[in-house]
């Protein structure tokens, strides 16, 4: 059996795809000479490159005023060729969309209380600056299982509860969320303490509703009150913020929570500040260090940035 060469591209280029491209919608290497504004000597190279390359002709020269055909090889070629340049316009556009940050994708790591009243108007903000940009979410309830999705590349950017460190993350502070107290509005702590300010002392003895250790809140919180003489109880623990307020409502007993955890507009709760204060935790957007971010990413740590400090603004009035 005779060995029949098998047709390899390994040495077709775009250059060689362009100029058959041009010739065939032309007519003519002249006529592609022109379209493509390089000389017809320089067609006649890139077409002769071709042939060699493929191993057959790709166009029949009838000679004189006469237009060059397409051989059968060439109507092929010329249609893959077709497809190919469609398809690099179209990564041309998506690029110039990625580097602009409009379209794309971005993952984003969230925890319940970001979810709730922050998240909603960075994404709403975030779709009418970047309509084309697909937005996925991903919710954890502790920053170590963020941070893992994040090394992992599963995420691009994470809210994060702190004051937090990490070694292998760059960290961007947005905003200051002091712990606040939630009482129910007809209890008898509101009605003993009118104002603002509740003494931090007159929660001694008093079960709490709260969330289960070792969450980052739950931790922080009794950290903060055993540091100021208090033995915390619970007659009630959630991971739930909604399910919290809902007990304090009730009357199961007073909860301190973030202010951006909370609903202000509850008209059965109460919201006081404590004194002496809690340390107040941070909200905080964690990227992969020395990774490089897109400019999707970018624009939405601008948006979280801004929409985080109107809503704590909002919240503490």
């Amino acid at each position: 059996m005779d060995h029949v060469r098998r047709p390899t591209l390994e040495k077709v280029d775009l250059r060689h795809l362009r100029a058959l491209i041009a010739v065939a919608e032309e007519g003519s290497f002249g006529g592609a000479a022109d379209a493509l504004r390089m000389s017809q000597a320089a067609i006649s190279q890139q077409i002769a490159g071709l042939e060699r390359a493929i191993g057959q002709r790709v166009f029949d020269r009838p000679g004189g005023p006469r237009p060059v055909t397409l051989t059968p090889a060439g109507r092929l070629l010329l249609a893959r060729a077709t497809e190919v340049m469609s398809l690099l316009d179209l990564a041309a556009a998506e690029l110039d969309d990625l580097s602009s940050g409009t379209a794309g994708r971005v993952t984003i790591g969230t925890y319940q209380s970001v979810s709730v009243q922050l998240l909603p108007d960075v994404v709403r903000r975030l779709r009418e600056q970047a309509p084309d940009l697909s937005i996925a979410l991903i919710e954890h309830d502790r920053n170590e299982d963020l941070v893992d999705e994040l090394l992992a590349g599963t995420i691009d950017v994470t809210f994060l509860a702190g004051p937090f460190e990490h070694d292998d993350l760059d960290l961007t502070l947005l905003g200051t969320d002091p712990f606040v107290l939630l009482l129910p509005a007809d209890g008898e702590l509101a009605r003993a303490h009118p104002g603002r300010t509740l003494p931090t002392s007159a929660l001694a003895d008093v079960p709490l509703v709260g969330e289960h250790e070792p969450q980052y809140g739950a931790g922080t919180i009794n950290a903060g009150l055993r540091a100021l003489g208090l033995r915390p109880r619970y007659a009630f623990r959630s991971y739930d913020n909604g399910a919290q307020q809902g007990m304090v409502r009730a009357g199961v007993g007073p909860a301190i929570m973030p202010l951006l955890a909370t609903d202000p507009t509850d008209p059965g709760i109460v919201i006081k500040s404590l004194d002496p204060a809690l340390e107040p935790r941070t909200i905080m957007l964690g990227t992969r260090r020395g990774a490089t971010r897109s400019p999707a990413t970018d624009l939405f740590t601008r948006i979280a940035k801004r929409e985080c400090r109107a809503h704590l603004a909002r919240a503490r009035h």
